[in-house]
């Protein structure tokens, strides 16, 4: 774990971000135009789900925050502008989703996000 050479990105705060109770930490780490792309067995390859700008991040954030369940970073690696993590999720019933996630930075803040999750079901 570690900071992007050249910028203000840094892992631990994306620890502490995904492992709170809230997604506002989180949503803080994205520029304003940041776009999410998410694939899914709900939400395939061709047609992904893609999230434009804060708005709908926090959308997702505050429903995702919202449930029951924990969060988990497992693993990241900064090179430059560019970075991927893997953050694992447990329900209160004990269903997991498992989330990989490829991102691009600008300025220190995560501008592209393509996240691929699977999970139990």
């Amino acid at each position: 774990m570690g900071t992007a050479t050249g910028s203000t990105f840094d892992t631990e705060t994306l620890r502490r971000a995904i492992e709170g109770n809230t997604g506002n930490t989180l949503l803080a780490l994205y520029t304003d135009d940041a776009e999410i792309r998410i694939v899914d067995r709900n939400t395939q390859p061709s047609h992904p789900k893609v999230l434009h700008g804060r708005r709908d991040i926090a959308a997702m954030l505050d429903d995702i925050y919202g449930r029951d369940m924990t969060h988990r970073l497992d693993q990241c690696i900064v090179q430059g502008d560019r970075a991927a993590f893997s953050e694992s999720c447990e329900y209160g019933d004990g269903v997991r989703v498992l989330a990989e996630s490829m991102i691009t930075l600008r300025n220190g803040k995560i501008a592209e996000q393509i996240m691929i999750q699977a999970w139990d079901e």
